[in-house]
Parts: structure tokens; sequence; C-alpha cells
């Protein structure tokens, strides 16, 4: 029988994001979609990407393709202007956040609206279920004053992007996977605790500063997977991370490039889909 309760939440493992590159050669940091953790049901990958380098941004992301499941793109620094071929297009600024369903197919393009000063964010592909993979795409493009903030306790500051905090509600809400995603803030010394639903497979990112969760240090810029529901912080510095969380999909994963599917036809397929200009 499966508990309906939370279990306090431990770090199973923790991981380090790698230096990567993508599109025109933006500089970033890889930290799911590594040697150390290839992915997170239902997360594929999720890049950090943050300089103040005109030259490691400027060439931006040109039009590439996706099939098979959503980036959901969070913008701490920075403009980053979207164009699709279904029509889409908007201009990610400082807080925005652009949630992009991919479905059967779509071009997109993703460039600096920028010539200097620095670029900052997050970019994280969250996977559909099989019956979803070829629905039609969808864009969706949320301004920071859509993003609800929460102070749960003293010290503690909760961009609610997608789920609920002392009944602010997030934006995004998708039912495949029913996702969360909290950019949380936290004074040094500062503690609290969030229940995320049960059966949930979830992580938290230090990206400034260091935190403990369950008694156990989370260092900036690593990633700790969660076992467990019920997620206690206290900051061990000031600090800001994500708490990122959804329903495990448990379906077989082909992905290769921009692709996501369940079999190496579905990839096949894909591949020549695009070439086709069938996207």
């Amino acid at each position: 029988m499966t508990s309906t309760e939370p279990r306090p939440a431990r770090i199973a493992r923790l991981a380090t994001g790698m230096p990567a590159s993508d599109g025109a050669g933006v500089k970033l940091t890889r930290v799911i979609g590594t040697p150390q953790l290839d992915y997170l049901d239902p997360f594929l990958m999720l890049d950090e990407f943050g300089t103040d380098r005109p030259q490691d941004y400027l060439a931006g992301f040109p039009d590439h393709p996706h099939r098979g499941f959503e980036t959901v793109t969070y913008m701490l620094d920075g403009r980053m202007r979207h164009r699709d071929n279904h029509g889409n297009e908007g201009v990610l600024v400082p807080g925005s956040v652009q949630w992009m369903t991919a479905g059967r197919g779509l071009v997109h393009s993703e460039m600096p609206e920028q010539q200097e000063g620095r670029m900052r964010g997050f970019q994280l592909w969250v996977n559909l279920p099989a019956r979803d993979k070829l629905c039609e795409p969808k864009y969706q493009e949320f301004a920071p004053e859509r993003i609800p903030v929460a102070t749960p306790a003293a010290g503690v500051s909760v961009k609610v992007i997608a789920g609920e905090v002392d009944g602010a509600v997030g934006p995004i809400a998708q039912p495949a996977t029913s996702p969360v995603y909290l950019d949380i803030a936290l004074d040094e010394g500062a503690t609290w605790t969030y229940a995320l639903p049960v059966g949930h497979a979830g992580f938290v990112y230090a990206y400034e500063g260091a935190v403990e969760v369950g008694g156990q240090p989370v260092a900036t810029r690593q990633l700790g997977v969660l076992d467990g529901e019920l997620v206690s912080l206290r900051a061990t510095s000031t600090a800001r991370l994500l708490l990122i969380a959804g329903r495990p999909l448990r379906e077989p994963v082909a992905r290769y490039g921009p692709f996501v599917m369940n079999t190496r036809e579905q990839l096949q397929q894909a591949f020549a889909d695009f070439q086709a200009g069938r996207f």
C-alpha cells in the first residue's frame, strides 16, 4: 500500500553541474543531463546560464527544433527574445518565465535582446507522457508581476512559479506532471519546511549561498536529489535555491538532441518529419 503521508526528505545524492555550451556557443552549466545525473523523471535537463561577458551569450540560440517535451525558461537577469514557427513571439525580462510545450514539433529561436550586461537564468526540460508527445505546441509567457511571492516564515521569500505556498498559486499548471517550481530566498539562519505532493520526484539546487536539507549540507551550485516530500530547509548563509518537483511518468525515454520520445522508431520518425518540413 502506498503511503499518503509525506516523508521527511533527505538528500539521496548530490550532483555538481558541468561546463557546457549550446545553441551557437552559449556557455552554460549543465546540472541535469550529465554523466553524474542523466535525468530525474520527469526532468530531462537543467541548465544554468550566467555571465557578464557578452561574448558568452551574444550568439544566442538560433532556429532549432523540439519534439516530445516542454521547456521552462526562468530569467533572473537580461532579456531574451523567443520566436517560433507557429507565430509565437515574446521577450523574457528579469523575473519572467516562459513555458513552452513542443508537443508534435516546432522550430524556435531564443536570442539576446542586449549587447552588454549580465545574462542569467535557468532552462528546465520536462518530459511529456506518451499520450501527449504529439499534442499541439503551446507557448505561455508570464511577466514578473504574474509570479506571486509568498513570505511563509521569517527571513523566507518564495517566488511561486508552479505549485502553491500559503495560498499563493503559481501561474503554471500541467496536469501530466503537476509540477512544483519555487525560487526560494533565505536569510542566514532562516528555516522553513515545505511539503511536496506525496510521490513527487524532486530536487533542490542552491545557486547562491548554502543550505541544509534535513540537516544535510547542499553547497553553492550543488543539486540535491530528494528522497521524501517534507523538505526542511535551513540557510547556513544568505541563500537562494530552486525547489523543483514533479510526478514521475515512469515511461521509457528515447532521446537524441532536441527530440525526446519513447522508442527509437519514434525518434527516427521525428528526424524524418523535421527534415520533411512537417514541424
